[in-house]
C-alpha cells in the first residue's frame, strides 16, 4: 500500500501461548480490510470483525461492509448478524470474539481480528470492565430523555451523578455520556467506581498491526470513499432506515447527516460534505487512541 506506514507490536501471552491473534486496526479508510483479507486468504485464516456498526444488518453501504465477494472468499465472524434494534456492547463483543478466537486457534493456531472500533479492539486485547447490562426500559428512557432535552441537559445530569467521570469523559462523545448515565441508573453506583482500569494479559500472543498514512492522503481517501458511498446508494439506504432513526445502531456518521437533510436541517450537498468532515474527525480520534495505546504499552 503505497504511502501507508504499517507498524507491528507483539503483545506476548500470559504463560505458554495457545495461539496467535493478528489484530489489524487503523483509521477509517486506511485499508484495514484489504490487508486483513490478504493475510487471511494467504494463510487460510478466518476474520473476526471488530467494527461496532458492521455487526448490524441492513446498513452495508454506510458501514463500508466487505463486499459479498470478500465475504465469500474468507470466512468472517461477528458481522452482519444482528437486527438494527438489537443491543450489543463491547463486553458482549469481548465474550463472543474470544470464543471464536479460541475455536480458530484450536483449528489452525491463528485468527485475524480487523476493525476500527477502539473499544472493541481494547476489549479483545486487554479486557473490559465487568459493567452491568443495561435493561431495555432504562436504555429507552435515557434515550428518550436525551432526545427531548438535548446534549447540555444530559451533560449536566452526568456532572451531578458522577463529577469525577464528567471531568474525564470526552464531552463531545455523547454515546459515552449516555452510556455512563445508563450504567449509573442500572447499578445505583457511580460509573467511576465501576471502572477498574485493568489490562488483562491473554493466553495467546497478539500481533498488533496498525496502519497509518500522511493526513493529506488519508483525508483524500476518506473523501473519495464518501463519494463512492453516495454513488453506491447511500441515500436510498438511509431512507430505508429513516423511520427507525432513534435506534442507537443508526447513531453513526453518514446516517446522522442524511437524516438531518431529510429533516430539512441542511441541503444534500451540505450533508455530504458534513459526512466527509465528521469522518475525518473520527479518523483523528482513532489516531489519538492509537497514540495513547502506545504510551500505555510502553509503561506496562
Amino acid at each position: 500500500m503505497t504511502g501507508a506506514e504499517i507498524s507491528r507490536t507483539l503483545i506476548p501471552s500470559e504463560g505458554a501461548p495457545t495461539g496467535r491473534a493478528i489484530v489489524i486496526t487503523g483509521p477509517t479508510a486506511s485499508g484495514k480490510s484489504a490487508l486483513a483479507l490478504d493475510i487471511a486468504s494467504s494463510r487460510g485464516l478466518h476474520i473476526i470483525n471488530a467494527d461496532s456498526r458492521q455487526v448490524f444488518t441492513g446498513i452495508p453501504i454506510v458501514t463500508a461492509m466487505p463486499t459479498p465477494e470478500d465475504l465469500a472468499s474468507v470466512r468472517h465472524h461477528l458481522i452482519d448478524f444482528l437486527p438494527l434494534d438489537a443491543y450489543y456492547s463491547a463486553a458482549r463483543f469481548e465474550e463472543d470474539a474470544l470464543e471464536v478466537a479460541r475455536r480458530e486457534m484450536e483449528r489452525c493456531g491463528e485468527v485475524v481480528v480487523c476493525g476500527g472500533s477502539m473499544m472493541y479492539i481494547d476489549a479483545f486485547c486487554h479486557g473490559i470492565d465487568d459493567l452491568p447490562e443495561v435493561p431495555v426500559e432504562i436504555r429507552r428512557r435515557v434515550y428518550e430523555e436525551w432526545s427531548e432535552r438535548g446534549d447540555e441537559r444530559m451533560l449536566e445530569r452526568l456532572r451531578r451523578l458522577d463529577p469525577e467521570y464528567f471531568e474525564a469523559v470526552d464531552r463531545r462523545n455523547m454515546k459515552r455520556v449516555i452510556h455512563a448515565i445508563e450504567i449509573i441508573e442500572t447499578s445505583g453506583r457511580t460509573f467511576t467506581s465501576l471502572r477498574t482500569g485493568r489490562r488483562l494479559r491473554r493466553n495467546f500472543d497478539i500481533e498488533f498491526i496498525h496502519i497509518d498514512m500522511p493526513r493529506e492522503m488519508l483525508f483524500d481517501r476518506i473523501n473519495r470513499r464518501v463519494d463512492e458511498m453516495v454513488a453506491s446508494g447511500l441515500e436510498d439506504e438511509a431512507r430505508r432506515v429513516y423511520p427507525l432513526r432513534g435506534l442507537n445502531s443508526l447513531n453513526t456518521v453518514g446516517l446522522k447527516e442524511m437524516f438531518a437533510w431529510f429533516d430539512g436541517m441542511m441541503d444534500r450537498s451540505t450533508a455530504i460534505e458534513r459526512i466527509k468532515k465528521n469522518t475525518r474527525v473520527y479518523a483523528k480520534k482513532q489516531l489519538t487512541w492509537h497514540k495513547r495505546r502506545n504510551i500505555m504499552s510502553e509503561t506496562e
